[in-house]
């Protein structure tokens, strides 16, 4: 999987983003980021196309982003009131922004984007050195089940219907805690494949990256 980049994903998700994760709760992540926040200063790593940054911009945060994907960030301005927000080009780990934050925060398991675990580390280090000394880092991440994979593979089908089918194919790397999916949409006279890849993270692992950046 060399040909896979920080961007990779954003440049391949970011047209089809929004209308396959409609079901996020978008509104509950919003209430639970403003109350840590309130009007002070945020950040979100991997902004995405703003589904969150948004909405807590418009409670009253003021939000930065980063990301990777020009493409997303293309989406990010797309939306109303999404012109208002600063989203840095280049890799979250590296936390490539000035200044300090109430907030730092990554959604929707973005943090497992992160495909080694240097680079993670790095992510906790950087985002310790910009945040104040009352602030917050905040990660939403699934917990690993690895009963759904037999064999180190899984296959779902996601939808289906008379002129199209999209189907998730995965790959699970136990030793090296990786992911590779690909979701397959299958359409009547084309075929799109949009590859995600991850490094998933145990919980007692996350806490040490924490202890370890202070």
């Amino acid at each position: 999987m060399s040909e896979y980049e920080a961007s990779t994903y954003g440049e391949r998700l970011a047209e089809v983003y929004d209308r396959w994760y409609a079901g996020q709760d978008t509104e509950g992540a919003v209430e639970f980021l403003f109350a840590l926040v309130g009007g002070g200063d945020a950040l979100e790593l991997g902004v995405g196309t703003g589904r969150v940054a948004v909405p807590l911009s418009a409670r009253g945060a003021t939000v930065h982003g980063i990301d990777a994907s020009p493409a997303m960030i293309r989406k990010v301005r797309t939306r109303p009131g999404g012109e208002k927000i600063p989203v840095t080009l280049g890799d979250f780990a590296d936390i490539p922004v000035q200044g300090l934050f109430n907030l730092i925060y990554a959604v929707f398991n973005t943090f497992f984007a992160l495909l080694t675990q240097e680079a993670q580390i790095k992510c906790f280090q950087a985002s310790a050195q910009h945040l104040r000394d009352d602030g917050v880092f905040v990660l939403e991440n699934f917990v690993p089940d690895l009963t759904r994979f037999d064999r180190g593979q899984r296959t779902d089908t996601i939808s289906i219907s008379v002129d199209k089918v999209r189907i998730d194919a995965a790959i699970h790397d136990a030793v090296n805690q990786h992911c590779y999916v690909q979701h397959v949409l299958i359409e009547e006279k084309s075929l799109r494949l949009y590859h995600v890849h991850h490094r998933y993270v145990w919980r007692s692992e996350r806490d040490l990256m924490a202890r370890r950046a202070g």
